[in-house]
């Protein structure tokens, strides 16, 4: 009996890196395949949700990013030790394709099938390549974006697949749309995996400035950092505002289903999210990112009017409060939001990525 061919899935470090590889591995696991999800002990932490089936090897990596002197002169080591790894485990078991979704618990894989000439690909959830995936770029035999159009370097094509989500943001893909009024409505804020210290600063003090009538009828869902918790826990129970706010939501496509307005980072995979249940955002990308990669993840939702994004540096609680005030009061508007980010969304992206894959891995071969 001839064993399922293997897909190795790189990836790690954040969710918006983990989720895009989940949905690949579900899909695979429904191909037929077996998968094995290469990562480090950071990523590690993400892979609860994964399917039982996906094998999860544990490989040392390392990154410059972090850490002091000695932590980084020993960061080649760790990255050797990762590589040396992945090549055993690959040569005892081949895998017909590599798939590195980028960050740095990623490179021992995707290193190691270029050392071996293994059939590989890199998926860029951003519309400007990390510096995992920039690396690497010229170096795999197929690059697939999540975000179009994505910067890459001369001479290398991309594939306009979108970015997979998980199988429970595709459960409630154009989930009706219920447009704001005067019954219940639901805020729904995220600012990626541990919420962001401006959100915790910002938005609470924006809602509170609404009309009455409108707060009457408010129910605020929002992620913060843990430190953040109980100051901002606090001030929507003075201003008698309901509110949840959790460090993380393990129900997110649920509350964003029941959402009349997201505000949110621009990370990949929440606009990705964004899109697929089709919801009205307010997005306030991260300035800190990478190559400002959050105002390009941002621009499709933007352009087909299905977004507002206020940058960073023009967030106040009066700005952000008019663009809550002008979604929630205009019911017809915020539905044509609803719609228009459906119009740009990628549901079966996961799909065409595992297209990609069986492509690379039986013309390879």
């Amino acid at each position: 009996m001839t064993q399922a061919p293997l897909l190795v899935i790189a990836a790690g470090g954040t969710g918006g890196h983990m989720f895009p590889a989940q949905s690949l591995a579900e899909v695979m696991l429904a191909r037929g395949w077996r998968v094995k999800l290469s990562t480090d002990d950071r990523g590690a932490r993400y892979t609860g949700a994964f399917p039982k089936a996906v094998a999860i090897d544990t490989v040392p990596s390392a990154t410059f990013a972090r850490g002091g002197i000695l932590a980084k002169a020993l960061v080649p080591f760790r990255i050797a030790g990762g590589v040396l790894s992945a090549l055993t485990k690959f040569v005892s078991d081949k895998p017909a394709v590599v798939v590195g979704f980028g960050g740095y618990p990623a490179i021992p894989a995707v290193a190691a099938a270029t050392l071996l000439k293994l059939p590989r690909m890199i998926h860029e959830q951003n519309g400007v390549l990390g510096r995992v995936n920039q690396a690497f770029a010229k170096r795999v035999n197929t690059v697939a974006c999540g975000t179009w159009p994505t910067t890459l370097p001369q001479g290398v094509e991309g594939y306009y697949v979108g970015n997979p989500v998980r199988g429970a943001v595709l459960e409630k893909h154009a989930a009706p749309y219920i447009p704001p009024g005067d019954y219940p409505m639901e805020l729904l804020i995220v600012g990626g995996s541990q919420g962001a210290r401006i959100l915790s600063d910002v938005v609470p003090d924006a809602i509170s400035r609404l009309p009455e009538h409108m707060l009457s009828h408010l129910r605020v869902s929002q992620q913060a950092r843990p430190e953040d918790l109980d100051r901002v826990t606090e001030f929507y129970h003075t201003q008698g505002i309901q509110a949840d706010v959790r460090p993380f939501f393990d129900d997110i496509p649920t509350r964003m289903s029941e959402a009349q307005l997201v505000i949110s980072r621009s990370g990949a995979s929440t606009v990705a999210d964004i899109s697929v249940i089709g919801r009205p955002s307010i997005l306030i990308p991260y300035a800190a990112a990478a190559g400002d990669h959050q105002t390009a993840n941002a621009r499709g939702l933007v352009e087909a009017d299905a977004a507002v994004m206020i940058p960073e540096s023009q967030l106040t609680p009066e700005s952000l409060a008019e663009q809550i005030y002008n979604v929630l009061a205009h019911p017809q508007g915020a539905t044509m939001m609803a719609h228009a980010a459906l119009s740009v969304s990628k549901p079966m992206a996961a799909e065409e990525l595992a297209a990609l894959v069986e492509e690379l891995a039986f013309n390879k071969q």
